[in-house]
């Protein structure tokens, strides 16, 4: 059996940001990265819909250490994808992957120190490696499907239904009527998308949501030195970083300055009472950007607009609400959400006892109680995901180095607290409320928290006690019990 000293479970930003800091702090240790898909890039190369972009600014979503040089600063899905590729050729991390390779379970025994992983190929046969660190950069997505609630009366509709996550390359939008489901990030970037390419778009929403204009380029950046991209990084932390705490200390202030940008793009009042302005605190969910007032420019133009209403049925030619309106449809686009999972679907098992991720609780944002030797990727819902991916990836790297000047075989979390009751991730959107049960829990305080702040991460990653919670293990169980380490030092940061 093949054995590495760490393997990845992921070819996206995750991967790709915990190889480079592997190869970079670690090169003396081996590795690779198996990838279930056919090609790099995780979520960038799953998603095709039109008009898929980011959703947070790409100083932020670049890597550190290879700064997005573009001047949009709201990129596109195939941007990005490139983006992607030409960072994992340039520093060689392709060459470590191996496509086609889906992790279906993972095992680790005491006895031996090391993880034994069952591996899907393409071809269905089953591969077994062996590894000492297990890195799951999987994210939190379902790839095989979205979200799909039960529609009254669909199957009468003689027109196509379309989930977003699974966009087929032959539908022609031009001249069709099509009804967009959702008022999520989906949805907002699809309808001035459809609108583009010649459909007659209507958003149909249960609900508003919070949606923000914003720049899509910065044309200042062609001008700058490659330094100056950091102060650009920072500033933007900052500011995301700021007005999040506004919006959790100061609601209503932060509500104030939201329908203030949406003044300038709507001037009827009553549409945005109506249609954009939500039953919750800003950031209790998501906040939506719109790049350039894109889909303002299309309600204003009269090739979309937004309906919130809920729906009655499905009738052969369109959606009646509720409220006893029709709307024909052609196509129908059901932007409903997301379905999560844990640790990518992989089933683990850890000296014979299977694992519930749901009833583990998350160390430092990456790590598992009572399962050793393995750091998953949860990236931040305030703000972009590469901020968070790479501190576990840095910290990763830090506990690692703390191994080898010890002699450590093993780190497991050791949870004594109280489980929090709220969830891992901060949001109240219906995404996250039902994968509740799936996702691991927080405690109460630091280092069993997961922090929406990236400026106290990072000094937390790189400055906070490795020691802390953990127990280490010097030779494998059958020789010597674990021995837990510094697990009443205090938190330096």
């Amino acid at each position: 059996m093949e054995h590495l000293d760490v393997l990845v479970v992921g070819a996206g930003i995750s991967g790709i940001d915990a190889a480079y800091r592997l190869q970079t702090e670690h090169p003396q240790r081996t590795y690779a990265i198996l990838e279930a898909r056919d090609s790099i890039g995780g979520t960038w190369d799953l998603f095709r819909y039109p008009g898929i972009r980011s959703d947070s600014d790409m100083f932020t979503l670049g890597f550190p250490f290879r700064p997005w040089r573009e001047s949009a600063t709201i990129a596109d899905g195939p941007s990005i994808l490139a983006y992607l590729r030409e960072t994992a050729a340039e520093f060689g991390i392709d060459r470590h992957i191996r496509f086609g390779r889906r992790v279906t379970a993972a095992t680790w025994s005491s006895a031996d120190q090391r993880w034994e992983v069952e591996v899907l190929a393409d071809d269905r046969s089953v591969e077994r490696l062996a590894c000492d660190f297990l890195f799951l950069g999987t994210g939190y997505y379902r790839y095989d499907h979205g979200y799909q609630p039960e529609f009254p009366g669909i199957d009468a509709f003689e027109g196509r239904v379309v989930h977003p996550q699974h966009w087929p390359d032959d539908l022609d939008l031009a001249g069709a009527r099509v009804v967009v489901i959702g008022s999520g990030a989906t949805a907002v970037t699809l309808v001035p998308a459809l609108a583009e390419r010649g459909a007659r778009v209507t958003m149909l929403q249960r609900s508003p949501t919070y949606v923000i204009a914003l720049p899509g380029t910065d044309r200042i950046v062609d001008r700058l030195p490659r330094w100056a991209h950091r102060l650009i990084r920072w500033k933007n932390v900052l500011v995301t970083s700021a007005f999040y705490q506004l919006a959790q200390r100061a609601p209503t202030v932060a509500k104030r300055l939201l329908r203030a940008g949406l003044e300038r793009e709507i001037p009827d009042h009553e549409i945005i009472d109506r249609d954009f302005t939500p039953r919750y605190q800003p950031w209790d969910q998501r906040l939506c950007v719109v790049p350039d007032g894109d889909l303002f420019r299309a309600m204003r133009s009269g090739d979309a607009d937004v309906v919130t209403d809920t729906i009655a049925t499905f009738t052969e030619n369109g959606i009646r609400l509720d409220s006893g309106r029709e709307l024909p449809a052609d196509v129908v686009v059901t932007a409903t959400g997301l379905s999560l999972q844990a640790c990518g679907g992989i089933r683990l098992t850890v000296d014979g006892a299977e694992v519930d991720p749901g009833r583990t609780v998350v160390y430092r944002g990456c790590l598992l109680s009572g399962v050793p030797n393995l750091a998953l990727c949860i990236g931040y819902v305030n703000a972009s995901w590469t901020l968070r991916a790479d501190l576990t990836a840095r910290y990763v790297c830090r506990l690692l180095a703390h191994m080898d000047a010890h002699g450590y075989r093993s780190a497991v979390p050791e949870f004594h607290g109280e489980v929090a009751a709220r969830p891992l991730l901060s949001l109240t959107s219906g995404y996250v409320r039902r994968a509740a049960d799936v996702l691991p829990k927080q405690g109460r305080a630091a280092p069993w928290v997961l922090r929406q702040n990236y400026p106290v991460d990072m000094l937390s990653t790189r400055f906070g006690d490795v020691g802390r919670d953990m127990a280490f293990t010097v030779r494998p169980m059958s020789e010597r019990s674990p021995v837990a380490v510094d697990a009443e030092a205090p938190e330096s940061t």
